[in-house]
């Protein structure tokens, strides 16, 4: 295996220019935007003839070429494959990046593509920290007041309760770095707040989470997620993703409703121009494009994941928001976490054997 670099500079990001429902038109323009506007340098990953064509096409936004490197790889993992495709086409785009990675030419990783092709390629290639058995894909969600972290939104579809306590304790860390939070209170997801509601899942997961020794506030509803009732959600990803999706169809819906209501008439136009800068607020703090993409934590290396559906502005702040991430080494600082419980875990049971 090739030798990790000791300190990957991090505003370099490897992006899978392939991956994606609108790839790879939006990928290559947001990241284009991203090393302009921002002064990033990119490894933009894919076949290199399509690439040198979108730059060509793209003459508008690319004036800072030296910042774009392409990496070619000849293979695809498209959005309907099973992620373990990712095994047989080891020149894919997405598990190109994740070598890069490996390798310490890049920082991290970023893809709008396959997710269990980006968990697939993150566990086989960048190699997970010590501890941990799955990555879990980590969304921020916006609340009343401040954001509540939700993971697993995704990246495992089927978790064990010991599982779900590895993402408690990835959420901790996560939220302690990200909103800086001593204390931050966890919740389990559930269909009820009382002990004993919820699949043997959930129960049995209630019993690993209250051992932690974390700030586990018990179970938690759907509706808790965005009241602030707790700063980490944990579910697995079958559950989270489904809350991920709902919540963005209820943004979208709630948005073009807003817009028709205010084009009844002239009276609705008007007061839609005296209060837009209200509904401007609100729409970039439920809009996801404007958050970009989630980390996968629980890697020795920096993976992030954005939706199949970005516009090049989504990529653009994915690119962005995972420069920032790698600049102040917070998915690092997780996996080192991580690592020290697990160490002290073990100790702990060679003492008791």
């Amino acid at each position: 295996m090739t030798n990790r670099s000791p300190a990957p500079d991090p505003t370099v990001i490897a992006v899978d220019a392939m991956g994606g429902d609108h790839a790879p038109r939006t990928v290559v323009e947001g990241a284009l935007l991203a090393a302009r506007e921002n002064g990033l340098r990119l490894l933009l990953v894919g076949r290199r003839e399509v690439l040198e064509r979108e730059i060509e096409e793209l003459e508008s936004v690319a004036s800072d070429l030296d910042r774009i490197e392409i990496v070619h790889a000849r293979e695809v993992v498209g959005m309907g494959e099973s992620a373990l495709a990712v095994r047989r086409k080891r020149d894919s785009s997405v598990r190109v990046c994740a070598r890069l990675v490996r390798e310490g030419r890049a920082a991290a990783m970023l893809t709008a593509g396959n997710t269990g092709a980006a968990l697939v390629a993150g566990k086989m290639v960048i190699g997970v920290a010590p501890g941990v058995d799955r990555p879990a894909l980590a969304v921020t969600m916006p609340r009343r007041v401040g954001r509540t972290i939700l993971l697993d939104a995704g990246a495992n579809v089927d978790s064990k309760p010991h599982q779900l306590r590895q993402y408690a304790v990835m959420g901790h860390y996560l939220a302690q770095q990200l909103l800086r939070m001593r204390s931050p209170r966890i919740g389990l997801l559930s269909i009820g707040e009382e002990v004993g509601k919820g699949t043997e899942l959930v129960r049995e997961a209630f019993k690993a989470l209250d051992a932690t020794g974390l700030n586990f506030v018990g179970n938690v509803e759907g509706r808790d997620v965005f009241s602030g009732a707790a700063d980490v959600v944990v579910c697995d990803g079958f559950v989270g993703n489904a809350i991920l999706k709902s919540a963005e169809s209820l943004a979208e819906f709630i948005g073009s409703q807003l817009r028709e209501e205010m084009s009844r008439n002239w009276r609705t136009k008007f007061g839609y121009l005296l209060a837009r800068p209200a509904f401007e607020s609100f729409k970039s703090r439920i809009d996801y494009s404007e958050y970009g993409g989630a980390p996968m934590l629980g890697l020795r290396g920096g993976c992030f994941v954005a939706h199949g559906r970005s516009s090049a502005r989504a990529i653009h702040n994915a690119v962005r928001r995972a420069v920032e991430f790698c600049e102040a080494d917070i998915h690092l600082k997780v996996s080192a976490k991580l690592s020290e419980v697990a160490y002290e875990a073990h100790s702990k049971a060679v003492v008791a054997g």
